[in-house]
Parts: structure tokens; C-alpha cells; sequence
């Protein structure tokens, strides 16, 4: 976004680095949130228009990057705690415990994460249909790797979160919902669809 914003001022353009986070289902309802950055000129003209597509606008610095930046910091922390919920559900099948026991306990608890609370639904419903699919989170990890390389910073968890998501994108499930990266647990039966 850094070279965008260099190429469209050098033409008398303006740009703000506004990524979005929510999903289809935040938009439709206008409950997105936007992390933005740009100059203050690109805000003035622009803050109507990001004012009416999001709930919460967050404005990050005066030149693009910034927004982008915590995107993909964003999705390091979604990314591994989908990873993380569906280890933790894979365990709690492979030792008998019931699912929708542990879902509960679970999203009353410490442990508990939007993500879990989230995506662990799916999984109890047997509904793989992709709200956000497995192959965003191979791509979306992928970026924040590529981020910390360029910064030679250890992400030992997002490595081991992209991992599963490769795994399970190679193993057929790369166009389902992104809550089928437990299918890649062995030794477990997932519930049916009720």
C-alpha cells in the first residue's frame, strides 16, 4: 500500500490503506471495522464514505501501511486462535468428552475466544459452508509470515497455525469454511449434522 500511495500522489491522487475486518456477515449489517491510514487531506474527503461503510474506523497513521500492517497482525491473532479452538475440540473428541459439553464450558470460561465460540459452532453443526474459507487463512498467514521474514521475527505459533491450514488446504478442505482445519486431527469423530 506504500507503493500505491506514492504512485497515486505522484498523479495528483489521494489513498488511504483501509483494510476491513468482520466478514460478509459484519457488512451486510454495517458492523465493520476499518484500519485505516493516510493523510490528513485523504481523510477529510474520505471519512464520509468510511463512516458509512463501518461501525469503527480506526485511523492508524498520516501515510498508507499502517492500516494494512495491523490487518495482517489482525489475522496472525484470528488465524491461530481458529487453529488453537480446533486442537482443542480435536482433543476433547479424541478423549470422549462430549462436544457440545465442552462448547459450553468453553465459551463460559477463560479458554474461550471469539473465534472458538465462532467457529466451534460450525463444527458442532456440521456446517462446513464457508463463511471464510480455509484457503484465506493459508493466504492470510502466509502475509504475516512474509511480514515478520522481512522483519526477521520468530512467529513460532503462526508457523504452526499456517502449517494446519496448508494441511488441511492439501488434504481437500481448502474451499470450506476455515472451522474444517480440524479435519486434519486423526483419531477423532467429528459430530454429524443434527
Amino acid at each position: 500500500s506504500v507503493g500505491l500511495e506514492k504512485t497515486l500522489n505522484a498523479k495528483g491522487l489521494l489513498y488511504i490503506d483501509a483494510p476491513i475486518s468482520g466478514g460478509a456477515a459484519k457488512a451486510a449489517s454495517g458492523q465493520m471495522t476499518m484500519m485505516t491510514a493516510g493523510t490528513p487531506e485523504a481523510y477529510a474527503k474520505a471519512e464520509p464514505f468510511l463512516n458509512a461503510m463501518a461501525a469503527k474506523v480506526y485511523k492508524l497513521g498520516d501515510c498508507a501501511g499502517a492500516g494494512s500492517k495491523v490487518k495482517i497482525i489482525n489475522q496472525l491473532l484470528a488465524g491461530v486462535h481458529i487453529a488453537a479452538a480446533a486442537e482443542a475440540m480435536a482433543l476433547g473428541l479424541r478423549e470422549g468428552v462430549d462436544p457440545d459439553a465442552l462448547y459450553e464450558v468453553i465459551t463460559h470460561s477463560a479458554g474461550n475466544s471469539w473465534m472458538f465460540e465462532n467457529r466451534m459452532a460450525h463444527v458442532l453443526a456440521a456446517d462446513y459452508t464457508p463463511l471464510s474459507a480455509v484457503d484465506i487463512f493459508v493466504k492470510d498467514l502466509g502475509l504475516v509470515l512474509d511480514m515478520a521474514r522481512a522483519s526477521k521475527f520468530p512467529l513460532p505459533l503462526s508457523s504452526t497455525a499456517h502449517q494446519m491450514f496448508m494441511q488441511a488446504s492439501t488434504a481437500g478442505f481448502a474451499k470450506e469454511d476455515d472451522s474444517a482445519v480440524i479435519k486434519i486431527f486423526p483419531g477423532i469423530e467429528l459430530p454429524k449434522a443434527k
